[in-house]
């Protein structure tokens, strides 16, 4: 989203090569990206609060904003996986994605606010979003979603940092974001 995308994917461990193989088995299926985001979510599951899944340097923050780790981009841009470090407060704007998605919590605790889009109204109401499901996400949780229907902001409501893997089917490190598009419309509770 907003956050700078490390230009260089740092070094791995033996957990996230592990589970990079995995991932790529399962994206290598073919199946619908709603499907993909069900298996893709099976496998990070298992690896979620292990403490040799990230490096020390992948749980750096940025006082500024959420920090955007890429940790590994798909040679054939098929998949990648995003570490994010949220501190205290830090949030995301409302937004959708370019495809499907699967977040994993490996560490502490993040909320998400979904949204459905009702579109203008011939009667010239502006579109507009409604609020639609508050969701905690705590360690070890998995979702995953395919577009469309995955507009949704998502924050770190805890006092301490929280740390999620994201997985795209879509290279990020060619785009630099997940983001599809940004919504600043009115919201209905």
């Amino acid at each position: 989203m907003a956050t700078s995308t490390e230009a260089a994917v740092p070094r791995t461990t033996e957990r996230l090569s592990a589970l990079v193989a995995e991932v790529r088995e399962a994206v290598g299926r073919g199946l619908a990206p709603d499907l993909t985001a069900y298996l893709v979510g099976e496998k990070l599951a298992p690896h979620l609060g292990a403490s040799d899944l990230l490096t020390p340097e992948q749980y750096e923050g940025d006082p500024a904003q959420y920090r955007q780790h890429l940790l590994h981009a798909e040679s054939d841009g098929s998949f990648s996986i995003v570490g994010l470090v949220w501190l205290p407060g830090q949030e995301t704007a409302v937004h959708d994605h370019v495809s499907w998605c699967v977040t994993g919590v490996h560490q502490g605790e993040e909320r998400e606010r979904r949204y459905r889009l009702l579109p203008a109204e011939g009667s010239g109401a502006p579109a507009r979003l409604v609020a639609t499901e508050d969701v905690v996400n705590p360690q070890g949780s998995v979702c995953g979603f395919a577009p469309p229907g995955d507009i949704h902001r998502v924050w770190n409501a805890c006092s301490g940092k929280a740390v999620s893997l994201h997985l795209y089917g879509a290279n990020i490190a060619r785009l630099g974001s997940s983001v599809r598009r940004v919504y600043d419309l009115p919201v209905d509770r």
